[in-house]
């Protein structure tokens, strides 16, 4: 099983979001990675294959600053366990970046829809096509975007999305797939799974299948 987690504050997102996915390793993974955006709003992905130490590693070599990110553990099911197909995945123009839990159905008709639209994809999972998605119908309006690329997905599916042009927020999306948002003070958390919130708050959240949330 692969694990989310997502940080929203004032504090450096990339410790909480590496102790939330070591929470989370108990479900097993192959690869692990973070989003963040930075004071410039852009997004900085960090992804490793492997055990976490090797992102960690990563990531004292070069560092990810910022106060807002997602994280994700992978299981691999669609493309092999590599860098390449480990989350968060970003879309072409660097604009956003999506980690997800579950399966999307309908992949493969979306992947040639987008591919002929001009998008390039850098993974075989099924989840970039919702980042591309997401890209394609983008016109400034973030939740939008989000929406209407969710209503194109058949399958499962728990999302953690950023958007560099809306760097204080995360949005946040189920269907068929655990997602809890975790309340705090001056700061919020998102994880699959309650145990990588307990040591920020335990004021839980848990979404219904079919609800967003902005973080």
């Amino acid at each position: 099983m692969c694990g989310i987690v997502g940080y929203v504050g004032k504090r450096n997102a990339a410790p909480i979001l590496m102790d939330g996915l070591d929470k989370l390793s108990y479900r097993g993974y192959d690869s692990a990675g973070i989003a963040v955006i930075g004071a410039d709003n852009r997004i900085g992905v960090r992804k490793a294959k492997g055990k976490l130490e090797n992102l960690s590693r990563l990531l004292e070599t070069s560092p990810a600053a910022g106060s807002v990110g997602i994280g994700h553990t992978r299981w691999a099911t669609h493309g092999a366990p590599t860098d390449a197909n480990a989350h968060p995945h970003m879309s072409c123009d660097g604009r956003f970046s999506v980690v997800h839990n579950g399966i999307i159905e309908n992949y493969m008709a979306l992947r040639e829809e987008l591919t002929v639209s001009g998008y390039t994809f850098s993974s075989q999972t099924d989840t970039e096509v919702i980042v591309h998605l997401i890209e394609m119908y983008y016109n400034g309006d973030f939740k939008e975007a989000v929406m209407k690329a969710t209503s194109r997905l058949e399958g499962s599916y728990a999302l953690g999305v950023l958007c560099a042009d809306c760097p204080g927020k995360i949005i946040a999306v189920r269907e068929a797939s655990p997602l809890i948002l975790g309340i705090g003070v001056g700061e919020n958390f998102l994880a699959s799974d309650v145990t990588a919130l307990v040591a920020y708050t335990r004021n839980a959240l848990y979404l219904d299948d079919g609800e967003f949330a902005e973080l």
